[in-house]
């Protein structure tokens, strides 16, 4: 179990250490194991028999010996949109807007070379500047910075920033440690972004604000990691709308209670406990039950879990829980395997994909029943809104989770999480994978909001997908002509679909079975949004 703290560094009462020494556990039991000797130096003490973990103590662990690359920071690049910030898994960078005279006063007394330098960092955006000039606001300067002890070096930072150019992998040698930690030391000290910089229609803003970040890093994740990215997009959302004194999570056994709770590290700036496996739904129930009993319906209750926790063995937790009618939110790390467990699969596994239970071979050629759509499932409990997203598209998945947040009663949010290592793609292709997931239908997004009305029709809201009265989205190429995307282009692309095509990149006939799985999928979900399809004859 993880203790929250709004201000974790705040000092605590006399009555708070009765229950938890925060100061003790920072200095005794943190720093015995980042010396390397918690194990001979730490008794069996009552911390430790109750499986406490101080909030966001994940702020003390380094993992700048991981790679040798950094995101480096091209000012001249950037134009303020946030996409790094906000897809960063391991709130390894960070953005804050500053007043240019708070700027130029913290730059007092550094040599002029070095102040120079550090000046250059903070570009004028027209985002945060010329923009705001024009509006006769007060305009403010932007900088984007590195954590050195949190950065994993995988590299999505870059890829999300794409055409725009403003970040660059660069050794670590080229500026050396003691560079790197004193440029996000300054950042630090230069305070918190104003509220006034903080576009309210502009959801990535939101990062901006200390608000916001309580999910701080440190957490053990592979390098790049879907999930993590999705839980600090809720958690964001979510701390910036009701603040983190009102806010709690109830973890199902999996990824992502292991690299969240890693002892003695904690990433989560609130409380959170980690149930079994199959009973997160259940745990909250209760948790909820008695927060209703002391007056705290207010305060927002998420359950985590993985597609196994929630497709298949808690299912039935998860489905007694929606019936309820009771106000909790479930957020599901939709990574199509058991990643926990080394990629066993799940009911939300696609057809064809080769993994544990189900590995490709001359017989049987992976995975051949069809995925459950869990989504459309818990949209048919009483009362219920239900989300399908993908954290690419940040405003969708804000929308999504804002949503859920609003509504009174039970709601899910199925988020589309890449697993590097069981999917077989690179560190940096989350937010890449998750787009063509999108593109290709193998993962539509819609919301389904009971308040809407009483028809289907009124409830599914298919917005955000590409071509939405079409059965496949095309893209146009330069010649003019076009070409359809469909699930083979997506399953191509990954390790966990290889066998299902030949050296030529032909798809094997699960891959068009598969496919016509996800277009059958998608066309159901066209029908209960009261969508009328274009039908065109296209050839294979």
């Amino acid at each position: 179990m993880t203790l929250g703290d709004p201000n974790p560094a705040r000092k605590q009462t006399a009555h708070d250490k009765e229950f938890f020494d925060l100061e003790d556990f920072e200095q005794r039991i943190i720093s015995a194991y980042n010396q390397g000797h918690a194990a001979s130096s730490l008794p069996a003490d009552v911390v430790h028999a109750r499986s406490l973990i101080g909030p966001a103590s994940g702020r003390f662990r380094d993992f700048s010996y991981i790679a040798t690359e950094i995101p480096e920071f091209i000012a001249e690049n950037c134009v303020g949109c946030m996409d790094c910030v906000t897809m960063c898994p391991d709130t390894a960078i960070l953005g804050k807007v500053v007043r240019e005279e708070a700027l130029e006063e913290a730059l007092l007394g550094m040599d002029k070379s070095d102040a120079d330098g550090m000046r250059a960092m903070w570009p004028r955006v027209n985002k945060y500047w010329k923009n705001r000039k024009r509006k006769g606001e007060e305009p403010g300067r932007f900088g984007i910075f590195i954590d050195p002890s949190k950065c994993k070096g995988c590299a999505e930072c870059v890829d999300v920033c794409g055409s725009k150019d403003a970040l660059a992998m660069v050794s670590k040698e080229k500026k050396g440690d003691e560079a790197h930690r004193r440029e996000w030391e300054f950042y630090i000290g230069m305070g918190e972004t104003e509220q006034q910089f903080v576009n309210e229609r502009s959801p990535m803003d939101i990062m901006l604000r200390k608000e916001a970040l309580l999910y701080v890093g440190g957490a053990g994740s592979c390098a790049g990691c879907g999930e993590a990215t999705a839980l600090r997009m809720m958690a964001a959302a979510t701390g910036y709308d009701y603040g983190a004194d009102s806010f709690a999570v109830v973890n199902s056994t999996g990824c992502s209670t292991v690299y969240g709770s890693t002892y003695p590290y904690n990433p989560w700036a609130v409380p959170w406990t980690n149930s079994l496996f199959e009973n997160g739904p259940t745990d909250a129930m209760g948790v909820r039950a008695r927060w209703d009993q002391i007056g705290w319906d207010d305060k927002r209750l998420w359950v985590v879990g993985g597609d196994g926790a929630l497709y298949d063995i808690g299912f039935g937790a998860l489905s007694r829980m929606l019936a309820s009618g009771m106000d909790i939110k479930v957020l599901v790390l939709d990574t199509q395997v058991y990643s926990n467990t080394g990629g066993q699969t799940s009911t939300a596994t696609f057809t064809g994909q080769s993994s544990k239970m189900y590995p490709h071979g001359s017989v049987i050629a992976g995975k051949q029943e069809f995925r459950k759509e869990l989504g459309a499932i818990a949209a048919m409990h009483p009362n219920t809104y239900v989300a399908q997203t993908v954290t690419s598209l940040p405003n969708h998945f804000y929308r999504a989770i804002r949503g859920a947040n609003e509504f009174k009663g039970p709601a899910v949010v199925s988020v589309y999480t890449t697993c590097q290592p069981e999917h077989g793609v690179a560190d940096d292709a989350s937010y890449e994978r998750a787009n063509l997931a999108l593109k290709t239908r193998t993962w539509p997004i819609f919301i389904h909001d009971p308040r809407k009305g009483p028809r289907f029709q009124d409830r599914w809201d298919l917005r955000g997908n590409p071509s939405p009265n079409k059965d496949w989205h095309s893209l146009r190429h330069d010649d003019g002509s076009r070409r359809e995307l469909r699930f083979r282009d997506f399953a191509i692309g990954e390790g966990r679909f290889s066998k299902q095509f030949d050296t030529d990149g032909t798809p094997s006939e699960t891959i068009l079975i598969a496919e016509q799985d996800r277009l059958a999928f998608w066309n159901r979900l066209q029908d209960m949004s009261g969508i009328e399809r274009i039908i065109e004859s296209s050839d294979d």
